[in-house]
Parts: structure tokens; C-alpha cells; sequence
């Protein structure tokens, strides 16, 4: 099955650009981490709220904060196409590097998707 690829695009053919169930969901983690609360009209409380961190001094606490919030996003609203195996969060200078290990529910095997954000 192929799924909208984000950000949404055209592609050469002129059509709506797909993206592969494996990529569709490592989107998804990239659109839930990034997306500030309040940001969708229709869903005010969706995002993780790691970029309400920005203004936090980039330290161990704010790894530690980010790690939690991560978390429980993504048990909130990805619940249903992933099995959360570990979020992982390191701090240094200021970036703010967040590694998401997962298990797609219609598969065996665990994946890894890191993202990075710089403050």
C-alpha cells in the first residue's frame, strides 16, 4: 500500500507523491516530534512539544524532559501503527538528537528512526 509521502508533493507523473508504508511512518514520528501543540486546528492537542523546549537551556534536564514527552506522544497518537520499544534523547551544545525505536504492528522486525533538531 502507498501512502501520501510528506511533505505533501507532486510527482513527475503529475500525481499526488506516494511514499512506502516504511517511510510513511518514519513521517509520521518527523510530523508528531515537530508539530507545536496548538499548531493543527483540528487537533490542538497533537504534536510532542519538543519545540517548546526551544528556549531551554540545551542540558542532561532537557534530554531527560523531551524523552518523556516523545514518549507519550507517541503512545497517544501513534498507538495504533507502532509499538514503542525505547525513545533514547541526547543533549550536546545545541542539538537535540531523539532516536525513536519501534515495531510497525503489521511487522516482526524493530526500526530505528533518529531526528535531530538544532537550537
Amino acid at each position: 500500500m502507498t501512502h501520501f509521502g510528506f511533505p505533501y508533493r507532486i510527482d513527475a507523473n503529475g500525481r499526488t507523491a506516494g511514499a512506502p508504508h516504511e517511510a510513511h511512518i518514519r513521517e509520521m514520528i518527523e510530523q508528531l516530534l515537530f508539530t507545536r501543540r496548538g499548531e493543527r486546528v483540528n487537533r490542538p492537542d497533537f504534536g510532542a512539544g519538543v519545540n517548546d523546549l526551544v528556549f531551554s537551556e540545551n542540558a542532561p534536564e532537557l534530554a531527560a524532559a523531551a524523552q518523556h514527552m516523545v514518549m507519550a506522544a507517541l503512545q497517544q497518537w501513534l498507538s495504533g501503527a507502532i509499538e514503542v520499544r525505547g525513545v533514547e534523547t541526547a543533549a550536546e551544545d545545541s542539538r537535540l538528537a531523539i532516536t525513536v525505536r519501534y515495531r510497525p504492528l503489521d511487522e516482526a522486525r524493530e526500526q530505528v528512526v533518529t531526528v535531530e533538531r538544532v537550537f
